[in-house]
């Protein structure tokens, strides 16, 4: 990005201390300072544009054609270290992630079918299964941290019986996709991992086919190849569980603070559908995306975009624009911009079988422990470190004790 871009005013470091106390005040302070497309520095003082405006992310996202998705249009390359943290989102292959126009239509055209193969019904009963075993494990003490021992878990478990996965692998998936999702500096490597467990996944399903999505996208009529199963697989798995499990941990919280949710924890399955969907709208999990790239100069939100510039999505910002809700509701409101937009938006199925593994959690959770409750203040839980994505770090709880028969 030229300097004569952001010149006339000085760009918002979109990372550090300042952010990392109130990403939703300094969204909102770049909103009213600077519109809803606005100079920003990433990590390492890399330039971006901030789209903030859910109009002008709508139209990013919708444009496919002025506002593309190939990394290797971007212009600050020059910029960005090997070791940069968001290098996994940018560093160009083979994947879905980055194909364009016919050969993105083909690949995510194959991932919807297999998706779309996965019967919902007997998803949320393994999830109803695997929410009661991990609640078995921990309901006879009377305290729990409910990221680490649940909502991090269940995520990758249903996952992992969607891809016809051992259980065995999951605990290291878990660990590599936390590290590569939250930009951690062992990203790079982290993918690497989650790619080469992938490739051992897919031998194993040519050599023994089942009815699971490696399975399906073997056969699809797209004809993709290994590497290309093996980088999907990895991308779709990646998207699939960290955002989930933070849906279920910050839909958790919101249940156990907000006097709305807090008086209906037992038997309160109506209001679990409420709180979920509030989530994507006020704490959605997916904050920021990078992203797409100019193809040529043009105007967006009064800003005059450069050829390869970045544009960074910022979703959860454009979910709190007031022209969206002036009023602030968001109850029966489903059009937040959690799961993306347009072609480059989240495979259609997905958010579906989201929210049923979403769903599923909270409300197996609320029938099994009615009188959960915080174990500390909920001033004093700790966020996740990310620019990318929000998520709590633990979530400690306690409840009166269980008897579990063994």
């Amino acid at each position: 990005m030229t300097d004569a871009a952001h010149s006339h005013q000085d760009p918002v470091r979109l990372y550090g201390p300042r952010y990392q106390k109130d990403p939703k005040a300094l969204y909102a302070e770049i909103r009213d300072q600077y519109g809803p497309v606005a100079p920003v520095l990433l990590e390492g003082d890399v330039p971006a544009w901030f789209v903030c405006g859910y109009r002008e992310v709508h139209q990013v996202t919708t444009d496919s054609q002025l506002f593309a998705r190939d990394t290797r249009r971007w212009n600050a390359w020059h910029m960005v270290p090997d070791d940069w943290p968001g290098i996994g989102f940018v560093a160009h292959n083979d994947s879905v992630m980055f194909t364009e126009e016919n050969e993105h239509r083909r690949r995510a055209g194959a991932i919807s079918d297999a998706l779309n193969e996965i019967d919902q019904f007997a998803l949320r009963a393994q999830c109803e299964n695997f929410a009661d075993r991990l609640i078995d494990d921990f309901a006879g003490t009377g305290h729990a941290d409910l990221m680490s021992q649940f909502a991090s878990t269940i995520p990758l478990l249903a996952a992992a019986d969607m891809y016809g996965l051992p259980e065995s692998e999951t605990p290291d998936l878990v660990r590599d996709i936390t590290l590569a999702v939250n930009a951690d500096s062992d990203s790079a490597n982290a993918h690497q991992r989650v790619a080469a467990a992938m490739g051992r996944l897919l031998e194993e399903k040519r050599r023994n086919p089942g009815p699971d999505v490696p399975s399906h996208l073997l056969s699809h009529p797209a004809n993709l190849t290994d590497e290309q199963i093996v980088l999907d697989l990895a991308v779709v798995i990646s998207a699939a569980h960290q955002p989930t499990a933070y849906w279920i941990g910050n839909t958790i919280r919101l249940m156990l603070t907000d006097d709305r949710f807090a008086a209906n924890l037992a038997g309160g399955r109506a209001s679990v559908g409420q709180a979920l969907n509030e989530v994507l709208w006020q704490d959605t999990p997916t904050q920021n995306y990078i992203g797409r790239f100019a193809t040529r100069d043009t105007q967006l939100g009064g800003r005059l975009i450069r050829t390869g510039d970045l544009l960074l999505l910022g979703l959860a910002a454009a979910n709190a624009d007031p022209h969206v809700h002036p009023d602030g509701g968001v109850i029966g409101n489903h059009a937040q911009m959690s799961f993306g937009h347009g072609e480059y938006g989240c495979p259609w199925p997905a958010p579906e079988l989201a929210e049923v593994i979403a769903k599923t959690a909270v409300e197996v959770l609320l029938d099994r422990l009615p009188d959960l409750r915080l174990a500390v203040p909920a001033e004093v839980l700790v966020w996740q470190p990310s620019v990318w994505m929000r998520g709590l770090t633990s979530l400690p709880v306690r409840f009166s004790p269980t008897y579990v028969p063994r």
